[in-house]
């Protein structure tokens, strides 16, 4: 990690703070999180039976990812990649941070950096609310014991770790549209429509060759009924091998880009 490295990031670092991504990124980790919390205290007359159940935790889990996984975290991930990527352009700073003693190599990298740094404080949040959505109904309510089952952390992170494998091309796909137009909506639009595809894809039997739909598919393999054809490859590899070839790409036409903003 090279001094010029660690200054862009911390620029960077600063940049976002405050920003709307930044609001995104805790607004969508605690929505779920904060419907199932709201619902089981309204309906607490279920939580003995729920918190006695011996996959407690792991019900609570797959039910908070469903809607997790098919629209709340890649329109985050979609958002949030494009606000971050385009604060220069918002404020028309490109010109001024291309003066910086920085290498183009630096200020590329260290910008993804941030996305996927905050990508992974989505996911720790995320976390901490499903144990709150398991937690403050009973405490709240006072009708019910403690959960009896054990958290199976092993499992969850395990999950988590797939989870954003699987988010690695949205980001790098989003980072490379961002980074070559000014508009907003340009990168904004164009994740929407391939988020929509990924959703039509998802009955075709080559639908995992659509980058979007791998956050879908991870949450459809733990035995959901659904008419998705869920696909026999591994779809964590196809992510990360997507991953690489997005981040390149968009590194050589950034560094390549004749006008940098």
């Amino acid at each position: 990690m090279t001094p010029s490295f660690v200054r862009s990031l911390q620029s960077e670092w600063m940049k976002k703070r405050g920003s709307l991504a930044s609001w995104i990124i805790v607004a969508g980790a605690f929505f779920t999180p904060a419907i199932v919390t709201i619902a089981r205290i309204l309906h607490a007359e279920r939580l003995q039976e729920l918190t006695a159940a011996d996959d407690f935790w792991m019900k609570l889990w797959t039910s908070s990812w469903e809607s997790m996984a098919i629209f709340l975290l890649p329109m985050g991930v979609i958002l949030a990649t494009s606000l971050i990527t385009q604060i220069e352009y918002k404020n028309n700073t490109w010109k001024q941070l291309h003066t910086l003693p920085l290498s183009l190599t630096a200020v590329f990298f260290s910008k993804l950096a941030v996305i996927l740094v905050m990508l992974v404080e989505f996911f720790a949040l995320f976390n901490l609310g499903i144990y709150l959505s398991g937690v403050l109904p009973v405490l709240v309510t006072g009708g019910a014991a403690y959960p009896k089952a054990a958290i199976p952390w092993t499992t969850f992170l395990r999950e988590d770790a797939l989870y954003f494998v699987d988010c690695l091309p949205i980001v790098a796909l989003q980072y490379l549209v961002s980074l070559r137009f000014k508009n907003f909506l340009v990168p904004v639009g164009a994740g929407f429509l391939l988020w929509i595809g990924a959703l039509g894809a998802l009955r075709w039997t080559y639908g995992y060759f659509i980058p979007y739909t791998y956050c879908i598919f991870n949450y459809l393999k733990t035995g959901v009924d659904t008419k998705a054809v869920i696909p026999a490859v591994n779809i964590h590899l196809f992510a990360a091998g997507y991953f690489a070839c997005f981040t390149l790409a968009g590194y050589i036409l950034y560094i390549t880009k004749r006008e940098k903003g």
